[in-house]
């Protein structure tokens, strides 16, 4: 099939949603299947290349946590439709509903992804736990996109479960896949740089922003017993950065905080001790995936909101959700039990095997199959 992806962001891999439609594009196209994508771009990254469009007031909040957003350009669409079989839309923004628009005049048969939360949008306004806002949001993001896609791709079961209680499910199919862990993060260690020899790292990987509640992970190491010994490893960036390095540098609790390439974080995994994962809100949590494929015990929040929960094998890896006490409590233990950590460790790894990438591809290459009629139409 000759395949195109469009996304507003593609070519700067620094958040999950972006890395998710590098990983799926690179493995369809290893499965024999020609990949295009319109996406903002430079001359020469692709013939579908559309232009960056800054929100006022606001763009700044979009770039920090590492999105753009793109102009759309009907001539260029037009031309990348007339091309493919079949186009994924990967946000629910105006370059991607007017991709829809165009490939639905044209018959071009097209998928689309839920990949944005609303609550990813109301907690950087200050409303994430206003839950009408988020329903809301919902609302928006059906009536004006999704009602239009018959084929939607979930990352999880726990969010395709939020879109059928909004009644998404009674125009649009929905195909519970994976994002999919690459290979490359499996189940190595290696020994700490000299100057952690002696602390007990723990990992807190994704995006610097509110729903994300990485201070609930610096308050818990501030009153846990071994707070001392603690080292805290942010990987990411966002518009929180800022307050949680104030917060930090409050409560004495030692860290660094930056964004990390793929190598270096999985260079990272492979000598941390524990990850936790403390967001409210969560369609799927690359990170925690990766963390715990490398052979990590997680410890995540048990939040209703979140998808994450879903991974922990037992109840010692689910601390009370934005409650530092239970979560300095969950730390404490995992430190006070090495050999069970080592052994938990492992099989989190293999748990990790259900969520190949390659698995992944598999079921999203049926998707799209579907979408044009079956394989045999496709062909």
């Amino acid at each position: 099939m000759k395949i195109l992806f469009v996304i507003d962001q593609y070519y700067a891999a620094n958040n999950g949603m972006t890395n998710s439609a590098r990983r799926f594009a690179d493995g369809l196209a290893d499965r024999g299947h020609e990949v295009r994508v319109c996406s903002v771009a430079s001359a020469g990254q692709t013939p579908y290349a559309m232009s960056e469009f800054v929100l006022p007031l606001v763009g700044w909040i979009i770039r920090s946590e590492g999105m753009a957003f793109a102009r759309p350009d009907r001539g260029v669409l037009e031309e990348a439709l007339r091309w493919c079989d079949v186009v994924h839309l990967m946000m629910p923004f105006p370059l991607e509903r007017k991709a829809a628009d165009i490939a639905a005049a044209l018959g071009v048969p097209y998928t689309a992804a839920f990949h944005v939360q609303p609550e990813n949008i109301t907690s950087t306004i200050g409303l994430g736990h206003f839950s009408p806002a988020s329903d809301a949001l919902y609302r928006v993001a059906y009536r004006y996109f999704y009602r239009h896609c018959p084929y939607v791709h979930c990352p999880s079961e726990f969010i395709a479960g939020e879109l059928r209680k909004r009644g998404y499910g009674k125009t649009c199919r929905l195909y519970v896949i994976s994002n999919g862990i690459s290979p490359e993060f499996s189940r190595r260690r290696t020994e700490k740089p000299d100057e952690l020899k002696d602390r007990f790292v723990i990992l807190c990987s994704g995006r610097l922003s509110a729903e994300k509640r990485q201070e609930v992970l610096i308050k818990a190491a501030a009153i846990s017993k071994y707070s001392g010994r603690i080292y805290l490893k942010f990987a990411g960036q966002g518009p929180r950065e800022g307050y949680l390095r104030r917060l930090a540098d409050r409560t004495g609790v030692s860290y660094d905080m930056k964004l990390y390439s793929q190598g270096d974080l999985i260079k990272l995994i492979s000598y941390c001790d524990l990850c936790v994962h403390p967001a409210d809100a969560e369609i799927e949590a690359m990170s925690c995936m990766e963390a715990f494929a490398g052979g990590l015990v997680p410890v995540i929040a048990n939040s209703k909101r979140s998808a994450t929960p879903q991974f922990a094998l037992d109840g010692r890896s689910r601390f009370r959700a934005n409650d530092p006490v239970s979560l300095a409590r969950h730390i404490d233990y995992w430190i006070d039990h090495p050999a069970e950590r080592e052994r938990m460790g492992r099989l989190y790894a293999v748990s990790a095997g259900r969520y190949s990438i390659d698995k992944s591809i598999r079921a999203f290459e049926g998707m799209l199959y579907d979408a044009c009629g079956g394989r045999e139409a496709a062909r």
